[in-house]
């Protein structure tokens, strides 16, 4: 497979023009905003007066029609009404306007044909700007025309201007759903649309016992369990090990709830008469907001609750009962938990769920996304390749998605969010996107990925402006592919230095993580209910935040098997181990006299640290100390960015990208299942090698006291007698003297055998030989 060249895939560093002033250096000379101006048409459609009757009933069903060359939006209708009022606003990008007239035209809505009514044009030479941008620009009234520029009955108040994104002439109208802007997706508001992620709670059952069940069979002993629903989640406890009518459990089951809460958490308690048959004994339904809410590890009160054959739906009137089974427990809310829908290796939020236990915030971060250029064609429109680009970011809770620009491969957005900074240590990632959903498109359809950027704000320096072109990268089946670039503006704000600074010595989780920590499996398993609940509950917003966006930002399918990942792993583990190797490669060379020089300045190195014990660690600090000095003319400027070399995808094996774009179960032929395992048997064959070999050291070390071979175990016994009597009368310099000089004496005393120690210790017994 052909390799693309590597320099498609750098970052490059931009100077664009922010707020009207430009970056220079590493600093911006105006601190307006961080993306650049773009020049709209505004258009304010207030209200109209006097309008001519249209319809048989002397009444007229008004609505305004914007329109300049081919491009056009419309108001809503009212119904039988001549003094309508609108209030919306419409916004024509400058750059696709192709026209020299500006025509707004008020039409009755009918079920044939639309009536015209009456027209307003504008030149767009005589078009006013608005300067400065904040200065007050009242609509006027406007007589109709008609289409030969005649004087008709009514009138229509307007306001016609030049503006920018950043314009705030009308506040009420951009922060409603009436500011439409034309020749992007047909409802996306100028303005930032933003989501935020349901707030996450752990919920824990603790299942204790219950008492007094009525099983069917009375001539056997029950073997009973619980099964808890909630939502989606189902988990049960174990079968009871006291088979009887009071078992007995004393077992945490954990689920994920999201406010608000719509759905109880339903118990039942069930036995298991046959191996695929089990009887419910008794059911319960308790809504999440009667549980207690803990925001420590002090235990909440337990709570007996009835168990019913049928679950009362709320509102129904609940029947007298004399006796019913009981079931005891212990519910919560954990608030002291930070609830994981995201790798805790790029997170980026790491508070608890409870507001009570946030920290003050150390800064603000601000995102400009300016543009991308050069993406690919994602999709085909009427025969012709096409992409309708749309951005998403995500910082903690908060969710921003820019407008869409369709057909486009040059968007241009200059949309600029910001959030509150908590933790330094934490990522924001931007992702860019093909609206599939346009213009009645395929419902059924996803959006499909362009790529994405990760940005750690510990890589950032603050108050610093970083503008930079960042590759779009995504991995297909046939290797990794360049989507495009995304060209951001980053800058980082810290509030409090010393606040930040104190963040680097606090844990990186809440402290309930460390007190009570959750299993592997449990964390995996509450990672994914949470990507799903928030998955869900942002498609039901309005424009949806749709699935697909939503797992694809959180990286769903990061935790399934790859091949390239686990090369990419190894040689990673390698990169740190090189130092160590490096190291060990170094004083192999000393020991051996390479350089005879450098052996000499380290014998005499040694002897001052052994004969001034005090000065070691102060000269391995300062050591470090100068390394860090050294290499900070070295430090990195530039954010970093995905790393297909790192990754291990510029020349991975089509094979096992196949793999790993496999679904879950597989999908492919059996003779090729059947390769892939037989591969997957060779690799795990070489680490049980391993990972036998490391086990075989670690026994021969427990066997040098164990007495399993009696001879060995002696000579090491009176060993260690001398050697006590040698170091109790010898003072530990002249021993410490001695041994480094040993190991650094000059080869003509060395011979190529392998030393007395090392064959003693390959002489010991380990297990291996009892293993089948």
């Amino acid at each position: 497979m052909q390799r693309p060249p590597q320099e498609d895939y750098s970052l490059k560093q931009t100077y664009p023009h922010l707020g009207g002033g430009k970056v220079t250096g590493d600093k911006l000379t105006s601190t307006y905003d961080l993306v650049e101006q773009m020049q709209y048409l505004y258009v304010r459609v207030v209200k109209a007066k006097e309008l001519p009757a249209k319809d048989v009933t002397g009444s007229c069903d008004p609505y305004v029609e914007v329109k300049l060359g081919n491009y056009k939006g419309t108001t809503r209708h009212f119904e039988k009404k001549s003094n309508p009022e609108w209030n919306q606003v419409f916004a024509f990008s400058k750059e696709r306007i192709q026209a020299s007239v500006l025509e707004v035209t008020v039409k009755d809505k009918d079920v044939v044909k639309d009536d015209f009514m009456g027209r307003v044009l504008f030149d767009l030479n005589e078009i006013p700007k608005r300067v400065p941008p904040d200065s007050p620009l009242a609509p006027q009234w406007y007589r109709l025309e008609d289409r030969k520029g005649d004087k008709v009955r009514g009138e229509l108040m307007l306001a016609v201007w030049m503006g920018t994104q950043a314009d705030e002439a009308f506040p009420d109208a951009w922060h409603s759903d009436a500011a439409t802007v034309i020749g992007t997706d047909s409802l996306a508001n100028i303005r930032s649309k933003v989501y935020l992620s349901p707030k996450l709670w752990y919920l824990r059952v603790n299942v204790i016992e219950a008492q007094d069940l009525l099983p069917t069979d009375k001539g056997r002993f029950p073997e009973v369990f619980v099964k808890a629903i909630l939502g989606n989640q189902a988990l049960r406890t174990r079968v009871s090990m006291s088979k009887s009518i009071n078992p007995m459990w004393n077992e945490d089951l954990m689920f994920v709830a999201a406010e608000p809460f719509e759905e109880p958490l339903i118990l039942s308690v069930e036995d298991r008469v046959a191996p695929n048959k089990d009887e419910v004994l008794g059911r319960c339904a308790i809504p999440l907001v009667h549980v207690d809410r803990r925001l420590d590890h002090k235990p909440v009160n337990t709570r007996w609750y009835n168990l019913e054959k049928h679950i009362t739906v709320e509102g129904e009137k609940k029947k007298d009962v004399k006796f019913a089974s009981k079931i005891h427990m212990r519910i919560c809310l954990e608030g002291g938990y930070h609830v994981l829908d995201e790798s805790t290796h790029y997170s980026s939020d790491l508070r608890p769920t409870a507001k009570q236990l946030w920290k003050s915030s150390i800064g603000v971060l601000e995102l400009g996304i300016l543009s991308a250029h050069g993406l690919s064609p994602m999709k085909s429109k009427e025969g012709q390749a096409t992409t309708d680009a749309y951005c998403v970011a995500k910082y903690g809770q908060k969710w921003v998605r820019t407008r869409t620009i369709i057909d486009s491969f040059t968007p241009k957005w200059n949309e600029q969010y910001t959030w509150e900074v908590y933790d330094p240590c934490t990522v924001i990632t931007i992702g860019v996107f093909d609206n599939c959903h346009l213009h009645g498109g395929d419902k059924s359809g996803r959006d499909s990925r362009i790529g994405k950027v990760r940005i750690r704000l510990s890589t950032l320096e603050t108050d610093r402006v970083y503008t930079h072109s960042y590759p779009l990268l995504v991995l297909h089946p046939s290797g990794v592919k360049k989507m495009g670039e995304i060209h951001l503006a980053v800058r980082f704000t810290c509030s409090s230095l010393m606040n930040m600074m104190h963040m680097y010595s606090q844990p990186l989780l809440p402290k309930m993580h460390y007190i009570h920590p959750l299993t592997v499996s449990q964390v995996d398993s509450l990672r994914h209910q949470a990507t799903q609940i928030v998955s869900m509950r942002l498609s039901r917003a309005e424009p949806p935040l749709r699935k697909e966006v939503v797992e694809y930002m959180l990286d769903v399918g990061s935790h399934m098997w790859s091949m390239r990942r686990s090369k990419a792993n190894f040689f990673r583990i390698m990169g740190v181990l090189g130092g160590l190797i490096a190291v060990g490669k170094w004083f192999d060379q000393i020991c051996n006299w390479k350089n005879p020089i450098t052996t000499v300045l380290i014998h005499i190195l040694f002897l001052i640290l052994v004969l001034y014990p005090e000065l070691i660690l102060p000269t391995v600090f300062l050591y470090l100390f100068l390394i860090g000095v050294w290499y900070y003319r070295w430090r990195p400027r530039h954010p970093p960015h995905m790393d297909t070399r790192l990754s291990y995808a510029d020349n991975a094996h089509p094979d096992e990208l196949d793999e790993e774009f496999d679904t879950f179960p597989t999908s492919r032929p059996p003779e090729i299942v059947r390769m892939r395992y037989d591969r997957l048997r060779s690799i795990a064959g070489k680490i049980q090698t391993v990972v036998g070999d490391l086990a075989t050291q670690g026994e021969r070390v427990q066997s040098l006291l164990s007495w399993r071979d009696p001879r060995a175990t002696a000579l090491f016994v009176i060993f260690c007698l001398v050697a006590a009597i040698v170091l109790y009368v010898t003072p530990f310099q002249v021993v410490a003297l001695l041994a480094g000089f040993y190991v650094l004496r000059h080869p003509r005393f060395r011979h190529k055998l392998p030393s007395v120690p090392l064959n003693f210790f390959r002489r010991l017994p380990a297990r291996t030989d009892c293993m089948l």
